[in-house]
């Protein structure tokens, strides 16, 4: 798809620029796909380790099954299932939570049996990581104290 140029020297009062409307509606991300090989272990492993909300298990026809999947306080899911995703498993290397405190969940997900990474101190914040059994990648970020 080409980019749309807008000569605004032409511009009609009425005309509003892509970027211009954005800044007036809200956009929010609802729900991330992570692809897995075996669902029901992925799911066992979010909802009973990570502690995330079993919000729906469907089987909507014999190639869709979808599973919703929500972390506590958060107003962004996952989906994880059959038919949901061309990704290959384990390639969802980018998926960030804010927590209030990553020792707190750090020890957490380790007494769950998750495998995750002492907490890294840094200047934007302290983070621990954690894996899912497929290999997709979650960093788990405590923000730094304002003031």
């Amino acid at each position: 798809m080409a980019d749309t140029v807008v000569d605004i020297s032409r511009r009609r009062d009425d005309q509003v620029l892509p970027n211009e409307r954005s800044a007036t509606m809200d956009m929010k991300i609802e729900l991330i796909a992570v692809p897995v090989t075996d669902i029901d272990r992925a799911k066992t492993f979010y909802v009973d380790q990570v502690g995330f909300v079993a919000d729906h298990d469907h089987r909507v026809s014999e190639t869709l099954r979808f599973v919703q999947l929500t972390p506590p306080g958060s107003a962004c899911s996952i989906c994880i299932g059959e038919g949901i995703t061309d990704m290959v498993p384990g390639t969802q290397n980018a998926i960030q939570m804010v927590v209030d405190n990553a020792d707190e969940t750090y020890d957490r997900l380790v007494k769950a049996g998750v495998a995750a990474s002492e907490v890294e101190e840094l200047a934007w914040g302290r983070f621990t990581y954690f894996s899912d059994p497929d290999g997709n990648k979650w960093s788990l970020q405590e923000l730094p104290k304002r003031g």
